[in-house]
């Protein structure tokens, strides 16, 4: 799978920059979250500050066209996205909120 930006545009109000990528590819499509990763590690950032948006490949094309909102941090993406889009994206909630209702568990 080789992955190239075809554009990116930042967006300083939300801490984000908006990409849109290409992906070649030999198989069918590739997972969302392979993707992520891969798009992930060619901008130097941690997976959880990646989130595709969509993916779209034409019927027998071996060549995918996506956009991915890429945010300064993990909870900027939590703060802002759906969270239909972080589940899909296998973004945790918040590690925050977790550790909180675990220490109320034990206590």
């Amino acid at each position: 799978m080789d992955i190239s930006i075809v554009s990116e545009e930042e967006n300083p109000m939300l801490h984000r920059t908006d990409v849109t990528f290409e992906i070649t590819h030999d198989e069918a499509t590739p997972e969302r979250l392979s993707v992520r990763d891969s798009l992930a590690a060619k901008l130097n950032k941690d997976a959880e500050e990646v989130v595709i948006r969509e993916m779209n490949t034409k019927f027998g094309m071996r060549t995918t066209v996506g956009y991915a909102k890429v945010y300064e941090s993990p909870d900027f993406a939590r703060d802002v996205e759906q969270e239909h889009m972080l589940e899909r994206n296998k973004i945790s909630a918040g590690e925050a909120d977790g550790e909180g209702a675990d220490e109320g568990e034990e206590a």
